[in-house]
């Protein structure tokens, strides 16, 4: 890695941290606040959006006299959610994600199904809210409006570049878009209030907003008794996107300081608190300006415009939403990563996603989710309209499966008031399983179909990576016990010329056997005779072997070469070692053949062949002995001339 390379690297990411340093990463109350409840927070800007939309284009602007009812309704399912989850932090200190408490007390299908839900949802998490936050940009500056997708992949590349650098940076970066929309949400809903309960309204309320709700059903068009109801559950259902990202505390216990599990509880109060005066702030004066959403312009941009009046506040409303809801993806970074985490631990993801990258952040999981999400954004053109079908039916599942699990878990403590306990999360399981069907069936033909076919892929998926990583350890699995039989090993160097890479790949290849042969593949007979003459005079004792090669190809004939030696011989280990030219500067690579690589992938399936590249460093000049006593960086030096490096040592 270039120097250049590793100080840009430190610059955005920031310089590597050590594994002691992990537990410096947690973080305080009010950083998760921002961290994990943004997701939930943030869903005040379309949540009830979607209410409207749904309901308006049935019944116009009728709708904004269900839109309160509804929120309630809503809000009262997430204190009871809020107060499950509650239970669940303190009986699962590790985090108690629904991954996590189904498998364990539900098995292991029910845990999957939850696991594919969440995966599911936090890729929408993502695509939700980005472009939310972009809709919020393009109501306020129209002209944006065509370079949203744009706008939407840079938030992203954004995001998740600011998540490489670890959860604590991560933290501190979005604390100040958070809090920062909480205080215009706060002005919002506290000018809002003021102006209802005193009568002063702005006079920029325009006609078409001022109608009577008593007189708003007689424009609606007709419907039936059942349809109606139908059309509640559909607004419901759609609402519900609001209760997103509830679970993000309790399954990111394992990130906040001492007392982890006090501060997580602490932390879910005040984001259910929070989101539930924000929602239903909204939603009231939404009903009471009779305000209805449009596709360019969104609910709080209407507000803002009514409350605020155009000026400087509602520029700062409109920003600060666009920023925390490009920031609420930031519950997804931090959680999507650290479950794929512990499916990979338990062997149903691939094993790169356990693994911490240099700010001790599971970089791998990071990058699968942006390009995930981007590829989302970029289908669905940044629309949040067509987002959010999608959204909300993998978490009720989740909600289900995590309650009924808690239940199952209360039976077989009996810990302290497990009955009491194990009645709440009973109730919470049955209403949340409910939302989930209905969800569903209403969704179903507005593309939640999608999420139907999409959790059942993924579960089969996790099954497949699962059997794959079983069968993998039963077949390398050694006991110990059987002896190890020594092989005859002969050793292959293929060379084209007598060259300092030449010369360091035999020296190596003389160290691991005596059986030692320099092939070389014939093009052209004339060079053949000069590399004879050569290597006669160079008499080093190791034979060189000519394989004509008629169709000018390297690997075939080398391929051949090997597979007869083992025919003459079936116990043959055979060890190809290749010399490398490592030029110094990353353009010269353009302009040389990259023969090594082409030969280990062509004896990659080949039983008892071994291929080791010799790499020849072009243009590095290694003081070794004097960079230990010094202890500089090897990394950091280099030379002019050559330096003769076989198998990767001075010579």
């Amino acid at each position: 890695m270039s120097s250049t390379y590793r100080r840009l690297k430190h610059v955005v990411f920031g310089r590597p941290l050590p594994s002691e340093r992990l537990e410096h990463e947690r973080l305080n109350k009010k950083t998760a606040l921002a961290v994990l409840s943004s997701d939930a927070i943030s869903s005040v800007a379309y949540a009830t959006d979607q209410i409207l939309f749904v309901l308006g284009g049935a019944i116009g602007l009728a709708a904004v006299n269900y839109v309160l009812p509804i929120s309630a309704v809503i809000v009262g399912l997430l204190v009871l959610v809020g107060l499950s989850y509650r239970q669940t932090v303190f009986a699962y200190p590790n985090g108690g994600g629904s991954y996590t408490v189904a498998r364990e007390n539900l098995g292991d299908m029910p845990g999957l199904v939850a696991a594919a839900a969440l995966l599911t949802d936090y890729i929408l998490t993502v695509a939700v809210s980005i472009s939310g936050g972009v809709a919020a940009i393009t109501s306020a500056y129209p002209s944006l409006a065509p370079h949203t997708v744009m706008i939407c992949s840079l938030s992203i590349l954004m995001l998740a570049t600011v998540n490489m650098r670890g959860v604590r940076e991560s933290g501190v970066a979005f604390s100040v878009p958070t809090y920062a929309f909480i205080a215009m949400m706060l002005a919002l809903l506290g000018v809002g209030a003021y102006r209802y309960w005193t009568g002063h309204e702005l006079a920029t309320l325009t006609a078409a907003l001022e109608v009577d709700p008593a007189t708003a059903h007689k424009g609606m068009s007709p419907i039936t008794g059942f349809a109606l109801v139908y059309l509640l559950m559909r607004g419901f259902a759609e609402g519900c996107a609001a209760m997103t990202g509830t679970e993000a505390i309790s399954n990111g216990v394992m990130a906040f300081k001492a007392p982890a599990q006090k501060n997580a509880a602490t932390t879910l109060g005040w984001m259910v608190a929070i989101l539930a005066i924000f929602f239903l702030g909204v939603s009231f004066l939404a009903q009471h300006y009779q305000v209805m959403p449009t596709t360019q312009e969104t609910v709080l941009s209407i507000l803002g415009h009514h409350v605020f009046g155009g000026g400087p506040l509602y520029y700062g409303l409109q920003y600060t939403t666009f920023a925390v809801l490009v920031l609420a993806a930031n519950t997804a970074f931090a959680d999507f990563p650290r479950l794929a985490g512990i499916l990979a631990g338990d062997k149903y993801m691939p094993r790169q996603l356990a693994a911490r990258g240099d700010r001790l952040a599971f970089s791998n999981g990071i990058l699968a989710l942006a390009l995930v999400a981007w590829l989302l954004v970029w289908m669905f053109h940044g629309d949040t309209n067509a987002l959010v079908p999608l959204y909300a039916i993998g978490v009720f599942v989740c909600f289900t499966l995590s309650q009924a699990g808690m239940v199952v878990h209360w039976r077989k403590t009996h810990d302290s008031g497990w009955k009491w306990k194990a009645w709440l999360n009973g109730i919470g399981a049955v209403a949340t399983g409910l939302v989930s069907i209905i969800q569903i069936v209403t969704k179903f033909t507005t593309g939640g179909w999608i999420i139907a076919v999409i959790i059942p892929a993924i579960i089969l998926l996790l099954r497949k990576i699962h059997t794959h990583y079983t069968d993998f350890a039963e077949e390398v699995k050694f006991d110990g016990q059987s002896p190890i039989n020594p092989m005859h090993h002969t050793v292959i160097v293929p060379v084209n010329g007598i060259t300092k890479a030449t010369s360091g790949a035999l020296v190596y290849a003389t160290t691991i056997s005596s059986e030692v042969v320099a092939v070389y593949i014939e093009v052209d007979p004339r060079d053949t005779e000069r590399l004879r003459a050569d290597w006669e005079s160079w008499d080093i004792g190791v034979p060189l072997d000519v394989v004509p090669s008629p169709y000018r190809s390297i690997l075939k004939p080398l391929v051949e070469y090997v597979a007869n030696l083992r025919m003459v011989s079936p116990g043959e280990l055979v060890t190809i070692v290749v010399p490398e030219i490592v030029p110094k500067r990353w353009w010269e690579h353009l302009l040389h053949n990259k023969t090594a690589l082409y030969i280990r992938t062509a004896f990659l399936f080949k039983p008892n062949v071994v291929v080791t590249a010799i790499p020849y460093l072009v243009g590095h000049a290694y003081r070794i002995r004097e960079m230990i006593d010094h202890d500089e960086d090897l990394d950091s030096v280099t030379g002019d001339e050559d330096a003769i490096v076989p198998y990767g040592r001075a010579s």
